[in-house]
């Protein structure tokens, strides 16, 4: 309210144009969002706190499997670790994997006055990734990809925040109520990443490398280089973020890493354009990149490699796994960029 009546009394004549107005209002709020957010922990972040997060979702499982088209809501109850409920309503979300999984991915929904009166901020949107099948390789595989989203968020500062969690969904649409007991990745929703980075979330198609700031957008490039991901796009507008800064740089944010070859899951495919054959291989998409961009940004990668071996060996997936995942890494590792 502050910004709209400050832009508001700038002179109309030989002062402030509109565009100048539109950018001060802009800045305004997302200093207001910034503090506000700094000042109230959101949701995610009370429900992702500790090594062991344990969530309890408990909700019509069979409604959600019978209509994984639907975008309708319908009603839930959150339990986090330390026992304190949330009333809810989640639906079904994504695209493919809505359409192959055995549950859907699930995109949670708190009514933002329940949020005030815990004291939270309002920011009151969550996604669950889920297991495509429900059995040890679908929990391999989600574990995977949440080592994905953290390898980026110790490389680059313009990350989704993700939280491994174990994950029980009691079913309340039969008689007797069946439980599920799963691993499952808590990610922070696109309002709460760029109200966290004091940023603005844009949805635009048709852009290429050279309409980013180009080191983020390096990083992005070979990043996905080294986990094997073909399956991002920034003229389709496809897993990856955009988010302009205050200053008005467009940074990419990538997300959704199942198609990689570090997860390896069976139903992924690389891009038909690549000519790969199999996701395992890798393929540089960086376009039209500067050699020294892509150099910087293989360097950034190559300065965390013990730590990325050290995040794979922490006990998320067996030793075997663990192994399979760093000798994965190591062949990146190997190349001279």
């Amino acid at each position: 309210m502050f910004a709209v009546v400050y832009v508001a009394m700038l002179p109309q004549q030989g002062g402030a144009s509109m565009k100048m107005k539109t950018r001060i209002l802009l800045c305004l709020a997302l200093a207001v969002q910034t503090a506000w957010a700094t000042q109230n922990p959101s949701l995610y972040e009370r429900l992702a706190t500790g090594a062991d997060v344990r969530l309890t979702l408990s909700t019509d499982v069979s409604a959600l499997i019978l209509n994984k088209n639907t975008d309708d809501y319908i009603s839930a109850t959150l339990v986090s670790t330390d026992g304190k409920k949330y009333e809810a309503s989640v639906k079904p979300r994504g695209k493919f994997r809505r359409r192959i999984s055995e549950i859907p991915p699930l995109k949670i929904k708190v009514k933002k006055k329940l949020l005030l009166a815990e004291g939270l901020d309002t920011l009151n949107e969550l996604k669950l990734v889920l297991p495509t099948s429900l059995d040890e390789a679908g929990n391999e595989r989600v574990v995977r990809e949440y080592l994905a989203y953290k390898m980026y968020e110790r490389v680059s500062p313009n990350h989704v925040r993700a939280q491994l969690v174990t994950l029980t969904l009691q079913n309340t649409g039969i008689q007797h109520e069946k439980m599920y007991t799963l691993k499952a990745i808590l990610l922070e929703d696109e309002e709460e990443t760029a109200a966290r980075l004091g940023g603005t979330m844009i949805e635009r198609y048709g852009m290429t490398m050279d309409d980013l700031e180009t080191e983020q957008a390096a990083l992005m490039a070979v990043f996905q280089y080294m986990i094997g991901n073909t399956d991002w796009s920034l003229s389709e507008f496809r897993n990856v973020r955009l988010m302009q800064t205050a200053g008005g740089a467009i940074v990419p944010i990538p997300f959704d890493f199942d198609f990689c070859g570090f997860v390896d899951a069976p139903y992924a495919t690389p891009l038909s354009e690549s000519g790969l054959r199999n996701v395992r291989d890798r393929f540089l998409m960086a376009g039209s990149l500067a050699d020294e961009a892509v150099k910087k940004a293989a360097k950034t990668l190559h300065d965390q490699r013990a730590s990325f071996a050290e995040l794979c060996r922490a006990g998320h997936v067996s030793e075997k796994i663990a192994e399979k995942c760093v000798k994965y890494l190591d062949s990146f590792f190997k190349e001279k960029m």
